[in-house]
């Protein structure tokens, strides 16, 4: 299937053939003539699959369709993302899609100032892409208004729910009109997105692309058994005889990024840590960089891993498992996207095997593990250890550090050589 065979118009056919497009994805395929019949949707679909692209372009279409109305133009289209990256990311896309068609967009989200984003709305726009926290914060100041809207695009719900956004979802459903299309995409499904989209949709069509918390097959995954203070140790070692380019690594908290960051750096690997309490302009500046190869390994809490589009990314590790199971699948997600081949690798200590075992029982099969990893042998049967009765503590562990030469040429052991913190700096 060609996207010309899709029903779009001219100018978003020139649009997505300068970015190189010729034939749509799966999702797009089939969410794309479902949305400009204006149903409803409900779309499982994985990180890297085009999604984004399955609801700017019909969307753009809906709104061609209709007469331009005078300015200020009200709002008609909103669409919520948890992050401001993901926010950013499908601004991008709208106005990479719409270049050629007279509309605007406006990105809202917190972190920056308020005020550029006010002027911008007093004009008009005919498209928002906003977070819950700062978009309330307009409305409530009464610089926005949503009674005009005729399509709501809820983006990575799962996310959302996650990030304790259902009562800032609820305010903004309720502010909406009651004749409207909505749009919900969600990597993963749980009763509570379940629940969210009975409120939300009104006889949705159900798409879906892949497994309902599912791995890309084009992700290959393993396991590295090993005690937590081997981990850094390991991951240099990994990064420098593997020779690796680029290499995205989370981590849990904001602390243990800014740690793991400083001792790479001593190992000889170009880093930088990317979370909440960063600045947006910091942000911006960690992930071009690491566009850009400036940098090889960019250490990044759960705030990131929504958002980052980046290009035939190789490998992802996960240098401490999520606390939740699908959250894994969002993490590894940022690999193997568009059909690329990827690796996820994840270093497990034995305190963090009752994660590994929730991760394996939402996927449904057994990760592999790497059998000698020139260290002490872990064992990650949850019969030899149990769940942590109190949260893990996050603190600085004694480990050696060297210079690249060290990392690269002789690398230790036998190989010779919290929910309303992301949400308020999401806001």
């Amino acid at each position: 299937m060609l996207f010309s065979e899709l029903g779009l118009s001219e100018q978003l056919l020139a649009a997505v053939a300068e970015q190189g497009y010729q034939s749509p994805t799966p999702i797009q395929a089939q969410a794309i003539p479902v949305v400009l019949a204006g149903r409803d949707v409900m779309a499982g679909a994985q990180t890297g699959t085009g999604k984004t692209a399955s609801f700017t372009l019909p969307l753009l279409q809906l709104l061609q369709s209709q007469a331009i109305p005078q300015r200020p133009r009200p709002v008609r289209v909103l669409i919520l993302t948890p992050t401001r990256e993901l926010a950013m990311q499908v601004y991008e896309s709208v106005k990479t899609y719409g270049k050629h068609l007279p509309f605007f967009a406006e990105a809202i989200f917190g972190g920056v100032s308020i005020n550029p984003q006010i002027q911008k709305l007093q004009r008009g726009t005919d498209i928002v892409v906003a977070t819950p926290g700062r978009l309330l914060d307009l409305i409530q100041q009464q610089h926005l208004s949503l009674a005009q809207v005729e399509h709501f695009v809820l983006d990575e719900a799962d996310r959302m729910l996650d990030m304790g956004f259902i009562r800032d979802i609820r305010k903004i459903m309720a502010l909406l009109p009651k004749k409207r299309q909505n749009l919900l995409f969600s990597a993963t499904y749980s009763p509570e997105i379940t629940a969210l989209s009975e409120q939300l949709l009104n006889e949705p069509v159900e798409i879906a692309v892949a497994k309902r918390n599912a791995a890309a097959d084009t992700v290959s995954q393993l396991i590295y058994p090993i005690k937590r203070e081997h981990k850094r140790e390991l991951l240099s070692y990994l990064i420098g005889s593997g020779h690796w380019q680029q290499v995205l690594v989370f981590v849990r908290t904001k602390h243990g990024a800014d740690r793991l960051c400083k001792q790479m750096i001593k190992d000889g690997i170009r880093c930088a840590a990317l979370h909440g309490d960063k600045s947006q302009g910091a942000r911006v500046r960690a992930l071009e960089d690491f566009k850009a190869g400036s940098i090889t390994a960019l250490i990044a809490t759960d705030i990131a891993a929504r958002g980052l589009d980046i290009d035939q990314l190789p490998h992802v590790v996960n240098f401490d498992l999520p606390q939740v199971a699908e959250d894994y699948v969002h993490r590894i997600g940022r690999t193997g996207r568009a059909g690329a081949e990827g690796q996820a690798i994840s270093l497990v200590d034995q305190e963090e095997a009752y994660l590994l075992a929730a991760i394996e029982k939402l996927l449904r099969r057994e990760i592999p593990r790497v059998a000698d990893t020139g260290y002490e042998k872990v064992s990650l049967n949850l019969s030899a250890t149990s769940k942590p009765k109190s949260k893990q503590t996050d603190k600085p562990v004694a480990t050696k550090t060297g210079n690249a030469g060290r990392a690269r040429a002789k690398p230790a052991a036998r190989h010779t050589a919290n929910r309303q913190q992301q949400r308020a700096k999401s806001r």
